[in-house]
């Protein structure tokens, strides 16, 4: 059964419920949410994404990335993606 390491980063369950709430990002709050869930024993990996409609590999992947990195290593950070369709240009209203 997959488990997180609290102790590695001197945290409790109490601890990724503040993150889930005090984050700004949605998709940190929903990372922290799925820890603290499985952390605190309410569900386990498996369910949780069932229950968000996610992949399991992904909730997995959290929990791991929480285990190697700790809180930071989990959330949200923006990695670019594709460049608009549309440029905007220099002095445009839009």
């Amino acid at each position: 059964m997959l488990r997180l390491d609290y102790s590695k980063w001197k945290q409790s369950p109490a601890d990724l419920l503040r993150l889930a709430l005090e984050s700004e990002h949605v998709r940190s709050r929903e990372r922290y949410q799925a820890l603290y869930m499985i952390g605190s024993g309410q569900y386990n990996a498996t369910e949780w994404a069932d229950l968000i409609e996610r992949e399991n590999e992904t909730v997995q992947g959290w929990v791991h990335k929480y285990n190697e990195q700790g809180p930071t290593g989990v959330g949200y950070q923006h990695s670019g993606g594709r460049p608009p369709f549309l440029p905007r240009r220099r002095g445009s209203a839009l």
